[in-house]
C-alpha cells in the first residue's frame, strides 16, 4: 500500500548537504513544521520557520515531539545520514511508529561509501556499530569475518577499536582502512596496519573497515575423540561427559564463558571451536597442564578462547562477567569459586560442573539447593578375544545451576 506522502513521518537519508538533495525532497524539508536531526544536518537547512529539535540522548523527547506534531497534522521531516534504517533514527523511530506511518528517503549508507572509496566488494563483510555498543560484541563479530565494517564513536574510537581487535588475537599487521568524512569535501581515505591504527588519531566521522587474514572462524561441531588432546594420566574431560557439558551450557551467540579448572583444555576449546562468536576465558593453576593446553591450541586454533595460568577465583576478577560457566576442577577452593561464580554470573546464565566425589557433590547440593544434578556412568565397548566386552568409566556428577535474578555477595 503506497503511503500517503502529506500525512506521514518523511525520514531523509544525507551524503553531505542538505543543498545535494534531489528537488522534491529539498521541497519536503522547505515546507516541514518540524524537523529533526543531528545539529550539524539542522546547520545546514535553510527552512526559516519549522521548528527544530535536534537528536542526541533525547530519544524519548525526541519521539514525542514527532508524534505530538503528526497528530496535529504537522509536516515532519527527520534528517539522518545515510540510510536511516541501517544503525539510524529510522531503526530507533520504527520501534515507537507502525510502518505505514514512516516515508524513508535512504541515501547510500556509510557502509556503500566506505567500500565504494576502497573499491572493495562488501557482500562478504560484517557491517558493525561500535556507536553506543558493547565494543566485545563488534570484536566477537568481527572475528567471525573475513571483512568487517565498523561505524564508530568518540568512545569506540578506531584507535579503541583497533587496539581491542589486538587484544582479540588479529595480528598487528592485519589490513585496516579508516574512511572519513564520506562524501563530504575534506573526505579522506587512510590505510595501514591494526597496530599503526592503534596509535593514530582520525575524524570523528569515519567508518573502520579491517581484513581478517586468517579463515574465517567457522563453528566446528563438538566430539573430538580423548586421544587427539595431549594430556597425562588420563586426566581429561571424556568425550561423552564434554557433549553433556555443551548441551548444558546452552552458550548463545556473543556469551561469555569461564572454564575453571580447564586442565588440557578439552571442553574449553571444543566450545570456542563450537561457537566462534562467544568469547571464551579458561583459568588451570597447574603448569604441566596449562602445557598441554597450550599445545591442544596449537592442534585445534581457537581464537576466541584466552588461556590464563592461574588460580581460581582470583585469576579471573578482571574476566568479563560471564553467561555460562563450566567448573571442571576446583584446586580446594569450591567454596570461594562457587561465592564468586554466583556474585559475577549474568542473570539468566548457566553454572555447570562435573564432580567425581561424593564430597564435592554434596557441598555443592547445599551451596546451590535449586540446582539439578544427575550422574553420568559410561561404559565402554572394548574387545576381549574374538567378542567384547563394556569397560567401565568412573562415575560423574553434572549439577546445572540456572542463575535468578537475585545476586549473591561474594565473600
Amino acid at each position: 500500500m503506497p503511503h500517503a506522502t502529506d500525512t506521514c513521518i518523511h525520514v531523509i537519508g544525507l551524503n553531505g548537504s542538505p543543498s545535494r538533495l534531489p528537488a522534491h525532497l529539498q521541497a519536503l524539508v522547505a515546507q516541514a513544521d518540524l524537523l529533526v536531526g543531528g545539529r550539524r544536518h539542522l546547520a545546514n537547512v535553510d527552512n526559516a520557520h519549522a521548528e527544530r529539535l535536534a537528536i542526541g540522548n533525547n530519544i524519548p523527547q525526541v519521539v514525542e515531539a514527532i508524534r505530538t506534531a503528526w497528530k496535529a497534522k504537522q509536516r515532519v521531516v527527520v534528517l539522518a545520514s545515510g540510510d536511516p534504517l541501517c544503525y539510524g533514527i529510522g531503526a530507533t523511530l520504527r520501534r515507537f511508529f507502525p510502518a505505514d506511518v514512516l516515508c524513508v528517503h535512504p541515501a547510500p549508507t556509510a557502509f556503500q561509501l566506505a567500500f565504494a572509496a576502497l573499491s572493495e566488494p562488501w557482500h562478504d563483510a560484517a557491517l558493525l556499530s561500535a556507536h553506543a555498543r558493547p565494543l566485545a560484541d563488534v570484536v566477537a563479530r568481527t572475528l567471525a569475518a573475513p571483512k568487517a565494517a565498523i561505524l564508530t564513536d568518540g568512545t569506540h574510537t578506531p584507535a579503541v577499536v583497533a587496539r581491542a581487535l589486538l587484544d582479540a588475537g588479529l595480528p598487528p599487521d592485519a589490513p585496516i582502512a579508516v574512511c572519513e568524512n564520506l562524501a563530504l569535501p575534506d573526505e579522506r581515505i587512510w590505510r595501514g596496519t591494526l597496530a599503526d591504527a592503534a596509535e593514530c588519531t582520525f575524524a570523528p566521522l569515519n567508518v573502520v573497515v579491517v581484513w581478517n587474514p586468517a579463515p574465517p572462524c567457522l563453528a566446528v561441531p563438538p566430539g573430538l575423540p580423548d586421544q587427539v588432546f595431549a594430556t597425562e594420566a588420563r586426566q581429561i574431560t571424556k568425550r561423552e561427559i564434554r557433549l553433556l557439558v555443551l548441551a548444558e551450557l546452552r552458550v548463545r551467540p556473543g556469551d561469555v564463558v569461564w572454564d575453571i579448572g580447564a586442565g588440557s583444555g578439552a571442553v574449553s576449546i571444543e566450545l570456542a571451536r563450537a561457537h566462534p562468536t562467544a568469547r571464551c576465558f579458561a583459568v588451570e593453576r597447574r603448569p604441566t597442564m596449562f602445557t598441554h593446553m597450550r599445545t591442544n591450541l596449537e592442534r585445534f586454533p581457537a581464537p576466541n578462547l584466552h588461556p590464563v595460568l592461574g588460580e581460581a577465583p582470583h585469576a579471573c576478577t578482571a574476566w568479563p562477567a560471564p553467561d555460562a560457566v563450566f567448573i571442571g576442577g576446583s584446586g580446594g577452593r569450591l567454596a570461594d569459586i562457587l561465592a564468586h561464580v554466583r556474585y559475577r554470573l549474568r542473570p539468566g546464565g548457566r553454572l555447570v560442573g562435573t564432580f567425581a566425589t561424593l564430597d564435592n557433590l554434596s557441598f555443592v547440593r547445599q551451596a546451590l539447593p535449586t540446582a539439578r544434578w544427575y550422574q553420568v556412568q559410561i561404559n565402554h565397548g572394548v574387545p576381549i578375544g574374538a567378542s567384547e566386552r563394556l569397560r567401565a568409566e568412573n562415575p560423574v556428577w553434572i549439577v546445572v545451576y540456572d542463575h535468578e535474578e537475585e545476586r549473591c555477595q561474594p565473600h
